[in-house]
């Protein structure tokens, strides 16, 4: 990583409204300017740029940061991407990063690896264009690919001798050792080298940077296996690459299309669905999962419709739930795979059936389904004891309710009958969340204390970034240890010193963070629209309003500073102090006329 202040250099000269302004229109209204959304699809501007914080902001779809959190999700770069990105529009020169010995010769393995990938993947492009690849050629085109799409993804052709590749490689300087490494030839003792791909139409896999990292080679005739793929390496890790990502995460559709194999997924690019990818002949992997997390919420599967496709889906949708990814899933039926549907209906029709994916859940259920003879009165029971399981996995009231409330519609089940037949699994097997019978009042259920404090403590952070002024009225009352969650205490440690010291940008503590996730919490944390504890907006007529406000929030917080602390004391003398302080600071404050 580099240097914390040249990472800072690289921030403060590139502008956010400059940088943003390249990619999305913005117009300015009071201190901040808005535009539509570059991250979802939206008709009204709710993104906002604040040239003063030097963040970003969508109240839309909450994504947001600083200007390397915009770079990253925009060009779907790492954040050491980012910062190269934005140093060369800067002319920040970038120092290089020291390394290990051993750093150094792994570094130096991968460049070569890389370089004999890329040779290979040359010499199947040429082999797929000359005389000899002329079954490989008809196969593709049989296929209905075109030449432009071949080019596109770099298709090629291994051809019927054993040792060809390995010859060519030898003779542009690569040791037998290093071919080895590659994946490429293998070594025995009857027969010397000999490649491991031959006889077969050849699929570069290429990482997130167009870089040759594999290949997969599918067999001319009925030789075995019908797909060969390259076995890890040093560049090669599977669960951690997509086939076709390199091209998708440019795609900007705010969705992604999981195949399960690379024809599927040319055959879709070549119909303008540029959002598909396949993993790499392995079953799916929450590393994929968190890979395509990166790039979109959702992800619509398009397995195929058989017996093993419909096995992958369910898997994957566990995986996809697990990485916080919303899965939804496509009918192909009457047809086997994409490719195929494609093919034989269009791609506006494909769209139709995108349009109409089924939800992960339902799907899931309509699987099991399958499996129960529903006019059989024991089996349809049985039937519903297995839906009440699957639907105590949902930890929040109103998302179970809905999925309850669903599926009963569509079995024609009691609705009643399947809430009490939910709450009878919970208490006999302790799975999930007891259910909560909705409030005969008809009044909503209330947030959870939680979400509560935490907003308390997003609004007083905001509060006093926007107007730092403040602090010094409630300086004697607050402190970063008042913030309890672990990253507000960062957050307002970090502000609270930079307005003791005269100045803070809150940019600069996003940068701190790599990971998007954080980037975006912090970003809402800045961002938090300033009302009362009940969501409504605040009375600011006079200054005697304003004081009130900014008394009950700053209040709440202490009030929940000092319940923290007094349940987590470690019975150190500093531990009890701190316990004893804060009591008498929350006495003193609601006595206390807050005075701007």
């Amino acid at each position: 990583m580099y240097p914390e202040d040249i990472v800072e250099e690289v921030r403060q000269k590139n502008n956010i409204v400059d940088v943003i302004s390249e990619h999305v229109r913005l117009q300015k209204k009071g201190g901040s300017y808005f535009g539509l959304c570059p991250f979802h699809g939206e008709k009204t501007p709710s993104f906002s740029v604040s040239p003063n914080k030097q963040m970003f902001y969508c109240f839309g779809c909450g994504v947001g940061g600083n200007v390397f959190s915009f770079v990253m999700r925009y060009e779907n770069a790492t954040f050491k991407e980012a910062v190269k990105i934005l140093a060369d529009r800067a002319g920040v020169k970038l120092p290089e990063i020291e390394l290990t010995a051993e750093m150094k010769k792994k570094a130096s393995e991968k460049s070569i690896l890389l370089e004999i990938n890329k040779e290979a993947a040359k010499y199947f492009y040429y082999s797929l264009r000359s005389p000899q690849g002329k079954n490989g050629y008809e196969y593709l085109q049989g296929r209905k690919l075109t030449d432009d799409t071949m080019k596109a993804w770099g298709l090629g052709y291994a051809n019927m001798y054993s040792d060809d590749l390995c010859k060519y490689l030898k003779g542009k300087g690569y040791s037998d050792e290093m071919i080895v490494k590659a994946g490429l030839a293998s070594r025995r003792e009857d027969k010397g080298m000999h490649d491991k791909f031959w006889n077969r139409v050849m699929f570069p896999i290429q990482d997130m940077n167009h870089k040759v990292i594999g290949f997969g080679g599918r067999v001319m005739g009925d030789g075995e296996p019908k797909y060969l793929n390259s076995p890890e390496t040093l560049v090669f890790d599977k669960s951690r690459n997509l086939y076709g990502l390199n091209f998708a995460r440019s795609s900007r559709k705010n969705r992604m299309i999981l195949c399960e194999g690379y024809m599927d997924v040319i055959a879709m690019h070549q119909a303008g669905f540029t959002e598909a990818v396949a993993s790499l002949g392995t079953a799916f992997t929450i590393g994929q999962a968190s890979l395509l997390k990166r790039f979109t919420d959702t992800v619509i599967l398009s397995y195929d419709s058989d017996g093993a496709g419909t096995k992958a889906a369910l898997r994957a949708i566990g995986i996809l739930r697990d990485a916080g990814l919303t899965g939804r899933v496509l009918d192909l039926k009457p047809y086997k795979d994409p490719d195929e549907f494609i093919k034989n209906l269009g791609a506006e029709e494909f769209e139709k059936r995108i349009d109409n994916a089924k939800n992960s859940f339902y799907f899931e259920i309509e699987v099991l389904a399958r499996g129960y003879d529903q006019n059989d009165p024991q089996e349809k029971t049985a039937f519903h004891r297995e839906v009440a399981k699957k639907l105590c996995t949902f930890t929040e009231d109103v998302e179970r309710n809905n999925y309850l409330e669903g599926i009963c519609r569509e079995y024609m089940i009691d609705s009643a009958g399947m809430r009490k037949l939910v709450m009878s699994v919970v208490n006999q097997t302790g799975l999930g969340t007891p259910v909560r019978e909705k409030p005969r009042s008809g009044m909503a259920a209330s947030n959870s204390p939680e979400d509560g404090i935490l907003k308390a403590q997003r609004i007083l952070i905001t509060w006093l970034c926007e107007e730092p002024d403040i602090y010094k009225s409630i300086a004697e009352y607050i402190s970063a240890a008042d913030f309890t969650d672990e990253l507000y205490g960062q957050v307002a440690n970090e502000l609270i010193s930079g307005i003791e010291s005269g100045g803070f940008v809150p940019a600069t503590l996003v940068s701190r963070f790599e990971e998007e996730e954080d980037q975006q919490k912090i970003a809402q944390i800045f961002n938090t629209k300033i009302t009362g504890l009940d969501g409504q907006p605040l009375a600011m007529d006079s200054i005697t309003d304003k004081e009130k406000a900014l008394k009950d929030i700053v209040l709440k917080v202490k009030e929940n500073s000092y319940e923290y602390h007094s349940k987590n004391l470690t019975g150190d003398v500093a531990s009890i102090d701190e316990a004893i302080r804060g009591k008498k600071q929350l006495e003193k404050l609601k006595m206390a006329t807050i005075r701007l």
